[in-house]
């Protein structure tokens, strides 16, 4: 390894410990928590089919039925139970392919209930409920993992539990409650999104802000539309539809498929609008959950404070996670789209194909169904290397279960790294690739994904970041 000042070469040093200990952490089953205002549409509902399909992978702590803007006196719980008696029947098949999955009665002991009443009018004395009671319990008990809040309809279960424990506790018992907190909403479904972001300056929140009343359109520019925005409209020309057509998804998920795919409803509005909130927490080599500008399944955010739109409830007054673009190449029309929706639905072959792998789990034995590949990097995910070096990275190692073939393809992700510029990848679809560093004047970042993907059916694929540091050879 080349030498370095000593300066820099212990700001990259820190640099590193940082990072490695974020992905030694995230090695660690992440908390979850839904918050669902299910059978206001059918979507809730489809995203509990496929989130219950990946719940081995995460610690659940709790699904609780609340309400939403569009269903504002009445919570559904008896819908989750529905649905989880579905999962109850394929939990064995699904245990022959990967470990984790929990029983049944174990997921029915964590559903609970929120208030029947809307928004901020279910804050405040007299408020606390089963839901709120349960978020507390969860944030205190002796566990340092946070918890991650996915909210699919209103929040105000949450924002119950936040009231009381800032009437109630000290402040740094609220300071530690709220840093145990990641948040991520599916745009402002009641009131009190905002409420929580003014008065909770410090908590760590992922929104498309903003709600859909009175022609306002905010969910249609909330990156989340990108999961299948498209599906009726056409609004997304580059996006595959084909793979969330109602068509798609009859073959690959509600028929054939065990008593957990007949649960999955008919498409009524859009596909899934709150499984992004998940896909972002998915283990596939691609997700950092504490970087969300590191791009996922889940979408891209960045951390600004977003300019007041005519669908917001109020002017925000504090940065927090929101929308941004990726300019994405389009292999259905051979186009670059560039859009906040892009930054998931470049993304949609892959979780498409990754849910349908997974419902033939609910059916088929271990040998009659394809399971996802191991990308291995032969080498640190973290390089340093000087402006002009040639630099080679590999894949060596990578295997795959099922011993299908695989194909590889290094592909920097541009929005990701400080570095603004292409870097030219050569052999980019081999097992092997290399790139000469580009010049730098100070240090920059570049991000590479080595995406693998096999030729099983349907074809899975995972996903390793590699993350270069650029350094001037002045820096020598």
């Amino acid at each position: 390894m080349k030498k370095v000042t000593k300066g820099i070469a212990i700001f990259f040093l820190c640099y590193f410990f940082l990072h490695y200990s974020l992905f030694a952490e995230s090695n660690e089953k992440l908390r979850v928590l839904v918050l669902t205002d299910i059978e206001n549409e059918p979507d809730d509902a489809e995203s509990l089919v496929r989130f219950l399909t990946y719940v081995n992978q995460w610690d659940i702590e709790g699904i609780i039925a609340t309400t939403s803007y569009w269903q504002k006196d009445k919570v559904a719980d008896w819908r989750i139970n529905e649905i989880l008696e579905g999962y109850k029947k394929v939990q064995p098949n699904l245990l022959k392919h990967e470990p984790g999955y929990p029983t049944y009665e174990f997921l029915k002991s964590k559903v609970k209930k929120g208030l029947p009443e809307y928004g901020m009018n279910g804050v405040g004395m007299g408020k606390d409920n089963e839901g709120s009671d349960w978020i507390i319990h969860v944030l205190e008990q002796d566990d340092d993992r946070p918890v991650w809040i996915l909210v699919w309809g209103g929040a105000n279960c949450l924002a119950q539990a936040l009231w009381k424990v800032k009437e109630t506790r000290s402040p740094a018992e609220v300071k530690k409650f709220v840093q145990k907190l990641r948040v991520y909403t599916i745009s402002d479904q009641d009131d009190t999104g905002p409420w929580m972001r003014k008065t909770f300056p410090e908590l760590f929140y992922i929104v498309s802000p903003g709600y859909e009343h009175d022609g306002a359109g905010g969910y249609h520019y909330a990156t989340w539309a990108g999961i299948s925005g498209d599906i009726f409209h056409g609004r997304f020309p580059g996006a595959n539809r084909e793979v969330i057509s109602k068509e798609w998804l009859k073959k690959n998920i509600q028929t054939g498929h065990g008593p957990l795919g007949a649960e999955y409803p008919d498409v009524a509005y859009l596909m899934e609008g709150d499984s992004p909130s998940f896909l972002y927490l998915i283990s596939n080599g691609l997700a950092d959950p504490e970087h969300p500008d590191y791009g996922s399944w889940g979408g891209r955010y960045e951390f600004y404070t977003p300019r007041t739109r005519k669908w917001f409830f109020e002017a925000e007054t504090r940065p927090f996670w929101s929308d941004t673009q990726d300019e994405v190449y389009s292999h259905i029309d051979q186009q670059n789209y560039t859009s906040n929706h892009a930054t998931i639905w470049r993304w949609r072959e892959a979780y498409q194909n990754d849910f349908a792998a997974r419902m033939d789990w609910c059916v088929k034995d271990y040998d009659e169904a394809n399971h996802p590949p191991a990308p291995k990097l032969d080498h640190s995910e973290y390089l340093t290397v000087y402006e002009g070096d040639r630099v080679e990275i590999s894949a060596i190692g990578s295997t795959d279960p099922d011993q299908d073939q695989l194909f590889f393809e290094w592909m920097q992700y541009r929005e990701v790294g400080s570095y603004k510029g292409w870097l030219q990848i050569n052999n980019a679809n081999n097992i092997k690739a290399s790139f000469t560093a580009p010049g730098v004047s100070y240090p920059q970042t570049a991000h590479i994904i080595l995406k693998v993907t096999d030729n099983g059916e349907p074809s899975l694929t995972r996903y390793e970041r590699l993350i270069i540091e650029i350094l001037p050879k002045h820096n020598k």
